[in-house]
């Protein structure tokens, strides 16, 4: 990578700009001040045009820092460059080339590389001309003769000395004590297995339980990642996340168990169980609240029509079931995965335009908490639009 790479790199930026302001209006000109629903809407646009798509982290990373200090990967800038109009990065840079910049597919050896080669070649010894050969070892075989007699010599010795040996063992039985010779070896492991049971005890003791969760109007199970609180007596509670469709399991060596649930689409729930005759296995049912899955229902759905009028008249429809459910006054947050910008506040108005909006990001869409007041009116909505990275992991 070199310093012209940078520089080519933030014309493709502008040229990228341009581009998309040909068609659309963003809240700003400059594409480093986009942020929320223009990222949103230049994500689509990219898409549509180019084939392909960049992650919101990379956009923050590569867009909202000028000038940058590296350069993304080759995908990503042939992506942008075919969005600009080019064939490929290769071709945006040969038609934007600087004063003396000379750029080639192979790059050469220049001048001195070729010297300071050709030196080190010249420097290096010469290799012998003749190759060493390994000298083959002969083997001579020793006379028969003498060879037999040895052994036969050796055969003698060896047979008198094993047969005195087995008359000397057998004239001496055992008298050892088997007990008193084993007796730590015993105490040692008697020892070991009761430490050990005592250091196991709470997994040795512990039984598990199995909770399974279901809509209660509905009977499947609930559509929203699950909050679950236990409690314990002088402890502090433990936290878990339990994912859309997946179950509890629990082990503990306690009598009885007391569990908080929540979720953004479903009433509260605490549960106290006595554990002495409990089941392993239970399903559990939450109540759904009914008008925070609307909100939600009409935020994400599909309001592509078959004519443009009928598109038009769905939209339409879309905007005034949200503007009687949500609260004029609600605090509506979104929320990202990235150091420059954490969080994003919404009005009513701006939030409704986001979701009746026909992109693909909406797909996307995940509320993570939801609040409503006393009259039923919504004032709180929390919500992230996951990338495709994220909801692969």
């Amino acid at each position: 990578m070199t310093d012209l790479d940078l520089l080519h790199f933030e014309q493709l930026k502008k040229d990228v700009q341009g581009q998309y302001l040909k068609e659309y209006t963003p809240s700003q000109d400059d594409i480093s001040k986009w942020k929320g629903i223009d990222i949103i809407y230049f994500q689509e646009d990219l898409r549509k045009k180019a084939k392909g798509n960049i992650s919101e982290k990379s956009f923050y990373t590569y867009f909202k820092n000028s000038p940058v200090t590296k350069l993304p990967r080759i995908d990503m800038l042939n992506l942008l460059s075919i969005y600009a109009g080019y064939d490929s990065w290769y071709e945006f840079k040969k038609q934007h080339l600087f004063a003396g910049e000379l750029l080639l597919e192979n790059e050469n050896l220049d001048e001195e590389e070729i010297d300071e080669l050709e030196k080190t070649v010249a420097s290096a010894p010469e290799l012998p001309k003749n190759e060493f050969q390994p000298k083959k070892t002969e083997s001579k075989t020793p006379e028969n003769v003498d060879l037999q007699k040895s052994i036969t010599e050796i055969q003698q010795v060896n047979t008198s000395v094993t047969k005195n040996n087995e008359t000397e063992f057998s004239t001496t039985p055992p008298k050892k004590n088997f007990f008193k010779k084993n007796a730590w070896a015993l105490i040692t492991s008697v020892l070991i297995t009761i430490t050990g049971l005592l250091g196991f005890k709470d997994v040795i003791f512990s039984k598990s339980y199995k909770y399974c969760f279901i809509d209660k109007d509905r009977g499947v199970s609930v559509i929203n990642t699950l909050e679950i609180m236990v409690v314990k007596e002088n402890e502090s509670p433990l936290m878990y996340k339990i994912k859309p469709g997946d179950c509890f399991s629990y082990s503990t060596k306690d009598k009885n168990l007391k569990m908080r649930i929540s979720a953004p689409f479903y009433e509260p729930l605490e549960v106290n169980r006595s554990l002495e005759n409990a089941p392993e296995e239970e399903k559990i049912e939450l109540k759904p609240d009914d008008y925070k899955m609307a909100v939600y229902y009409f935020s994400i759905k599909d309001i592509k029509g078959g004519n443009p009028e009928e598109q038009v008249a769905l939209i339409k429809q879309k905007r005034n079931q949200l503007e009687n459910l949500i609260s004029n006054n609600a605090i509506i947050s979104q929320v990202y995965d990235n150091d420059t910008y954490g969080i994003e506040r919404l009005d009513k108005q701006k939030y409704i335009t986001l979701v009746t909006t026909p992109t693909t990001s909406l797909k996307n869409l995940n509320v993570i908490e939801m609040k409503k007041d006393n009259n039923g009116k919504i004032v709180s909505i929390k919500f992230k639009i996951t990338t495709t990275d994220e909801k692969n992991k």
